[in-house]
């Protein structure tokens, strides 16, 4: 008997990587903008999800494959190491991306009777806006800001939200995880613990040659070091996905879920201490801004300076849907604790200087 078709989008990138070993009772065909580094059995297409011209390159192949659920995956989260500096072109990949593989499934469900049952997007705690005032539920408004790719979140969040009904007997899921965490992750804030120089320019390199680490940096005020944070495990993110399709599909059309580690959220002055980081304390947020201003011009650092408010602001969720979700499995899905998830991010730390 033939295995069910799953179409990932985004199967280069470090979450598809670690889905893509989960997946092996299913015939993966992989979309990206180059193939993945893997010894797992797939199909790659390649497809800049950027062009209008995708939309129907999706389509037909959802219809051609008699694809059952569609993971999408495929978003701009670093412009630096994507080389995607040009703000249009990450809107284009990011939310219109989104949209169009959202339309390529509306279309593929109408012409096929054995269409896509189940379309699974990460969206992000960012999409909330940071500084929250509170442990936030799905029912909170997006208020993402600044950030590029916390605003791109927000978007493509609500174009999931506002495409979902049209999709034609396909249940869509909203994932709203945490920062991801693991000795595979790399991200803006995972980098600032890390201390990693991870610019372009030939100082940076010279850094990394060394191995050198940039110092932590917090503003000033004993509220920074206790603003609490969760993490999530990329391999724990990757078993939830796993999880949605081995179930049924839902009888409503929209799942909303924050995801997030097991247990008690961390300080950051607790995570200064776990990533044993240099830390640094200016006068305030503009002062923080200007430091990571410099260190992106000189290409010292890919931390852009409108991270600020995501790296100095204090945001958590309420993941107690995503319990009763998973029920019995919880546990067994969600395997890292969080504070057991972000100590994995730094075991391959060598000694630094």
């Amino acid at each position: 008997m033939a295995k069910p078709v799953v179409v990932v989008t985004g199967i280069s990138g470090n979450l598809g990587s670690r889905l893509l070993p989960l997946l092996g009772s299913y015939s993966v065909i992989g979309v990206d903008m180059a193939p993945p580094q893997t010894d797992s059995e797939l199909r790659f297409e390649r497809l800049d999800l950027g062009q209008e011209s995708s939309t129907r390159a999706m389509y037909e192949l959802l219809r051609d494959t008699h694809a059952c659920a569609v993971v999408h995956l495929a978003f701009v989260i670093d412009p630096v190491r994507t080389g995607v500096l040009d703000l249009e072109r990450m809107w284009q990949i990011n939310v219109a991306g989104t949209a169009r593989v959202m339309e390529a499934v509306t279309e593929a469900n109408r012409t096929t009777d054995d269409g896509v049952k189940q379309f699974i997007f990460p969206s992000s705690v960012s999409a909330y806006g940071p500084n929250l005032p509170g442990a936030v539920t799905e029912e909170s408004p997006l208020a993402a800001h600044t950030l590029p790719y916390a605003i791109h979140k927000k978007e493509s969040d609500e174009v999931v939200q506002q495409r979902s009904p049209a999709l034609r007997g396909c249940s869509s899921y909203i994932l709203r995880p945490h920062i991801f965490a693991g000795a595979s992750v790399e991200n803006y804030l995972m980098g600032a613990f890390h201390g990693t120089p991870d610019g372009k320019g030939a100082r940076a390199e010279k850094m990394r040659r060394e191995g050198k680490r940039l110092p932590c940096m917090l503003p000033r005020g004993q509220q920074y070091l206790d603003n609490k944070i969760q993490f999530i495990h990329v391999d724990d993110m990757a078993r939830v996905i796993r999880h949605i399709l081995q179930r049924e599909p839902e009888t409503q059309r929209l799942t909303v879920l924050n995801v997030a580690g097991r247990g008690e959220p961390l300080t950051f002055g607790r995570c200064v201490e776990m990533a044993r980081a240099k830390l640094i304390r200016v006068p305030g947020k503009w002062a923080m801004r200007q430091v990571l201003k410099f260190l992106w011009w000189q290409q010292i650092s890919a931390i852009p300076p409108e991270a600020v408010p995501y790296m100095s602001g204090q945001y958590i969720m309420n993941t107690e849907r995503l319990r009763r979700f998973l029920g019995p499995e919880y546990e067994d899905v969600i395997r890292y604790t969080i504070a057991d998830a972000f100590a994995d991010s730094f075991r391959n730390n060598a000694t630094s200087k």
